[in-house]
């Protein structure tokens, strides 16, 4: 998850439904369409990308081999209480924070759909995309607003982001035209069933009753980001997403076939997250490493580009209510080593703040904020 979207999470402005952050304008600078200058010119790479040789991915940090060992979780037999799949679930947030899930109810054509319509938006020329384009002070729609420092380094990608639930988060006039906001309206509805199983999936191995998950969540709030990641000529000097563990309390992803990107950390190396098709890809976010006084990780993952081809990814981010409180289980921490909580309580949406004000949006710098005596 990126600035963009943590900002997304917390409604300030009760009419408007958004947060808005005033920036200090005399140190931003615009931010230009990545899509635009590949086509413009596949050669040319501005230094706002350019990476510092030791942030760059080295091949002897890179584990392929442990991609077989990610985690798949099978839905379906969670949805029946299976056993041994709460186990493999309870160890995959333990020893990974990361799964792939299978089975999960998604519809293939469904998936497909939101492929194919997406692809057709990414091919419009850029002023008919500009339509929707992310208005200022505001995170949803499409590209970034001009809310970026000048010293930031830029990733190497556009995207979509629109809020989806409650409804009261929708921007409808940055939505896409159809067919993809027929397809982002379908996709989405379905995703948000498999984050509901999942969230009561995971009650069940954190030793509570199903619902008591989704029913601390107040509303589950889902936010939904479609991102571009273009070609680049030196695939070696910059990134497609910054190093980051995601705000939420879970993200599921739908990779693009056959093209590798998203890369996990996993005990201090990074490993490539393979697609499989017709999966889906969950990761842990920090409100629920809360939950559990860090039982569960969120865990830091970035995407790497490649200099033959684009690829998209589609990432939902389901989140508590700003107002709801989140501390960890007794039980949680009584099954901690020493017994000792972690994590102090905090408002979900006072630590999405936090995290904004004080610009600790990468690698997993926010979640200090939560935890007891900082």
């Amino acid at each position: 998850m990126s600035l963009n979207t943590d900002v997304a999470f917390v409604q300030e402005d009760k009419d408007s439904g958004s947060f808005s952050q005033k920036p200090h304008r005399s140190s931003l600078r615009p931010v230009p369409n990545v899509q635009e200058l590949v086509r413009n010119d596949p050669l040319q790479v501005p230094k706002r990308y350019i990476r510092n040789e030791e942030d760059m991915p080295k091949e002897a940090d890179i584990c392929h081999h442990l991609s077989s060992e990610i985690p798949i979780i099978d839905v379906s037999l969670l949805s029946k209480g299976d056993n041994e799949e709460l186990r493999k679930l309870d160890l995959a947030c333990k020893e990974w924070g990361f799964f792939v899930m299978i089975n999960h109810g998604v519809e293939t054509e469904v998936m497909q759909g939101i492929k194919d319509a997406a692809d057709k938006f990414f091919e419009l020329p850029i002023e008919e995309k500009n339509f929707i384009a992310v208005p200022s002070a505001q995170r949803q729609g499409y590209g970034f607003n001009q809310a970026i420092s000048e010293e930031k380094i830029l990733d190497w990608s556009d995207r979509i982001l629109l809020g989806l639930y409650p409804y009261r988060h929708r921007k409808p006039e940055v939505w896409p035209p159809t067919p993809l906001k027929e397809a982002i309206e379908i996709y989405g509805s379905e995703v948000r069933h498999v984050a509901e199983e999942l969230l009561r999936s995971l009650s069940l191995i954190m030793g509570m009753e199903k619902d008591v998950l989704l029913e601390l969540h107040q509303e589950l709030a889902q936010f939904l980001s479609v991102a571009y990641y273009p070609s680049c000529s030196m695939p070696d000097k910059v990134l497609g997403l910054t190093p980051h563990s995601d705000k939420a309390s879970i993200t599921i992803l739908m990779q693009d076939d056959g093209l590798t990107g998203l890369q996990l950390k996993h005990e201090g190396k990074w490993v490539p997250v393979k697609p499989i098709p017709n999966s889906l890809v969950v990761n842990v976010g920090d409100a629920i490493e809360i939950w559990s006084n860090g039982m569960y990780k969120s865990i830091e993952h970035r995407v790497v580009t490649n200099e033959s081809k684009a690829r998209l990814s589609y990432a939902s981010f389901f989140a508590p209510h700003e107002d709801a409180e989140i501390e960890p289980f007794d039980q949680m921490v009584l099954n901690s080593p020493e017994s000792i909580q972690i994590y102090k309580k905090v408002k979900y949406g006072e630590y999405i703040k936090e995290g904004i004000s004080k610009k600790k949006f990468y690698e997993k710098e926010q979640i200090e904020f939560a935890k007891i005596g900082s």
